[in-house]
């Protein structure tokens, strides 16, 4: 009887066992602590700037990604998003990732104060060699935070390369028993922006009975390789605050006529700069020079512009040399700055200075910059922060400006100026406490085309344009885009969110299925032999009792 039921236990194991296990173990396996998802992340990350300058192409030219994250030693093909920290990163390395890596994704350091001054210029550096030309593959940015330095830190140590590994075993443990990463950025496709340009500009009239006129300049937009924290400080959110400064300055000596000065005095601020060639400047001259009602710029005797004026002692960029006797070589020796000619390349994509602007329309012009060349990464880059230093230098570089601009107007000798200091001291005098609020404001919002040039009248644009308001009438003009031909073209998103899941790498998943296969294989033929083995078993065990 015991082995008629033995019979029918062996029925159930040859006949339907199997097919339970087979149904039923790998969603165990699925289901199990096994699965290879084990924890995912979400980031606020920064997409490349993009923009077209003459129809010529700039930066990343895509948006998103679903990737195998690898360090900057483990990478080697296109499946491959290389995750790194930007001051680790060379040149020499980009240039390799860019032709043959699937996407870069660079986390910036948690605070200026962690980088050497070699480290700052490796990543100056670094920004203009990645704006140079355009870019096929996703480039994004992400601000530090303890789990992405962990990332990091696990992408250079979980995987093992092959030349590392004393024997194939053992660099195929390494590889199985590794941790990975699956980076995936969902974006929509990059879509030009709709930029309106402006120029926000008001005049201080002057008592001179013939034509006389004094434009000051600046730009106040920012140019790095991230849109959204471009924050340039230096360059230009200094010659902003200057301009301001000496507009508030002026406009109290020009509003008593017995102090009032010859020349009238126009001060115009642009919304955009170096980056995208002084467009704003070019329509503004087009504007007003090339219209029989416009009278804005007559007889202007020169024009100052102000540009990255914080980061140490002034220096004049000119484009012809001045001349004893005119009034750039009187501004010239009243700051007692030293001069830096340049000719006006037109065959150049970019123009040096924004006086150039200015120069090729056949006016005086010069640019007052702390800069000694047009060429200083300084200017493109996402450490160009405020700090006490620049202020400071902010401040003096001010002050040196306006007394020497209020001594070409009032032409005063240097005699004079000392004889009568207490007088223009307190006349020229600025206000320190409003020079570092507008130097902290401005430097702390992003100012790329990207972003100023697409707000209404709102954000940095409306701030500056209320401010100039209060000295003088300000007017904001804005400058249309041929839209057949267009100067340049801008292009969003500038975010986007990017999510990172904790994998194991595709040969784990390889070698897991294999293994389920052979187990499966081994449980299968093992059921299928059990009864011939449980008959042999039985016989065996009767046998021994027949014997007993």
């Amino acid at each position: 009887m015991w082995l008629d039921q033995a019979d029918g236990f062996s029925e159930i194991f040859r006949g339907y066992l199997p097919y339970y296990l087979l149904v039923f173990f790998p969603i165990f396996i699925i289901m199990s602590p096994a699965n290879p998802v084990a924890a995912s992340h979400e980031f606020s990350v920064y997409r490349m700037q993009q923009y077209d300058l003459h129809t010529v192409p700039h930066g990343c030219r895509s948006s998103s990604f679903n990737l195998e994250g690898r360090s900057l030693t483990t990478w080697s093909m296109s499946r491959h998003c290389v995750v790194a920290r930007i001051q680790d990163i060379t040149i020499d390395q980009f240039v390799e990732i860019r032709s043959k890596a699937g996407a870069l994704l660079l986390v910036l350091p948690k605070n200026d104060t962690v980088l050497t001054n070699e480290q700052k210029e490796h990543i100056k550096l670094l920004e203009m060699a990645m704006m140079q030309q355009e870019i096929s593959i996703p480039i994004y940015f992400a601000e530090w935070t303890p789990d992405f330095d962990d990332i990091i830190k696990d992408l250079q140590h979980s995987f093992i390369t092959d030349d590392k590994s004393g024997t194939a075993l053992e660099a195929m443990f390494n590889t199985v028993s590794s941790n990975g990463y699956q980076i995936v950025v969902s974006a929509p496709n990059p879509q030009r922006l709709d930029s309106k340009p402006v120029t926000i500009h008001g005049k201080l009239v002057g008592r001179s009975a013939t034509p006389n006129t004094i434009v000051i300049a600046a730009h106040y937009d920012s140019s790095a390789v991230i849109p959204d924290l471009s924050n340039g400080a230096d360059s230009n959110a200094s010659g902003a605050v200057a301009l301001l400064e000496l507009s508030r300055i002026f406009s109290r000596l020009y509003s008593s006529v017995s102090v009032r000065g010859g020349p009238s005095l126009v001060f115009a601020l642009m919304s955009t700069g170096h980056s995208l060639n002084y467009f704003a400047t070019k329509k503004f001259l087009e504007e007003q020079l090339d219209s029989t009602d416009a009278s804005l710029l007559q007889d202007v005797s020169f024009v100052m512009c102000l540009d990255s004026i914080s980061s140490g002692p002034l220096t004049m960029h000119v484009s012809k040399p001045p001349k004893p006797g005119t009034p750039a070589q009187s501004i010239k020796s009243r700051l007692n700055v030293p001069i830096v000619h340049k000719k006006i390349n037109l065959a150049d994509e970019l123009l040096a200075w924004h006086h150039e602007r200015f120069s090729i329309r056949r006016m005086t012009a010069f640019t007052l910059s702390s800069l000694q060349s047009h060429k200083d990464p300084s200017r493109n880059t996402v450490l160009d922060k405020s700090s006490e230093g620049s202020l400071r230098n902010l401040i003096s570089n001010i002050k040196t400006t306006a007394r020497a601009l209020a001594s070409h107007i009032y032409n005063l000798t240097n005699e004079e100026n000392k004889e009568d200091s207490e007088l223009y001291d307190d006349a020229l005098s600025v206000d320190e406490a409003a020079i570092r609020q507008w130097y902290k404001y401005l430097s702390s919002q992003p100012r790329a085309p990207q972003i100023i040039t697409t707000t209404a009248n709102g954000g940095v644009t409306g701030a500056l344009e209320r401010a100039l308001s209060r000295y003088m009438e300000a007017t904001v003009t804005t400058h249309t885009i041929d839209r057949r031909e267009p100067e340049y073209t801008l292009y969003s998103p500038t975010r986007a969110l990017l999510y990172v899941y904790s994998v194991k790498p595709a040969v784990f998943d390889l070698i897991l299925t294999l293994a389920i296969i052979a187990y499966l294989s081994l449980v299968y033929f093992v059921i299928q032999f059990f009864p011939r083995f449980y008959e042999e078993y039985a016989k065996l065990v009767t046998g021994k009792v027949k014997v007993n």
